[in-house]
């Protein structure tokens, strides 16, 4: 098992509140795949994997259509990083391993 792959219960920090997602990584080469589940539903995502930094794009379409650009380091079994959405800025994230 890679270090970055596992599945993690993350809270971002939005202006529309806290919004918590489970994210699962299945890592292979320099690349990832998994999916993104929480309130609003769950997609597949495909991301990189540069040690253990991971980069994703995820589509959303609630509020408003919106492309989010997602990265994260990981370390142990904590999860750090940010969530792009275009003009509104970006927005931290956090995680632990759960599997």
């Amino acid at each position: 098992m890679a270090t970055v792959d596992g599945s993690y219960d993350c809270t971002v920090k939005s202006p529309l509140g806290d919004q918590k997602m489970t994210l699962t990584v299945r890592s292979e080469g320099d690349g990832f795949t998994g999916d993104v589940s929480g309130a609003m539903g769950s997609m597949d995502v495909t991301g990189t994997v540069d040690g253990n930094r991971i980069g994703w794009k995820q589509s959303m379409t609630v509020p408003m259509p919106m492309t989010l650009d997602c990265e994260a380091t990981i370390d142990g079994d904590t999860l750090v990083g940010t969530v792009g959405a275009g003009a509104f800025g970006s927005f931290p994230m956090s995680g632990t391993r759960t599997a």
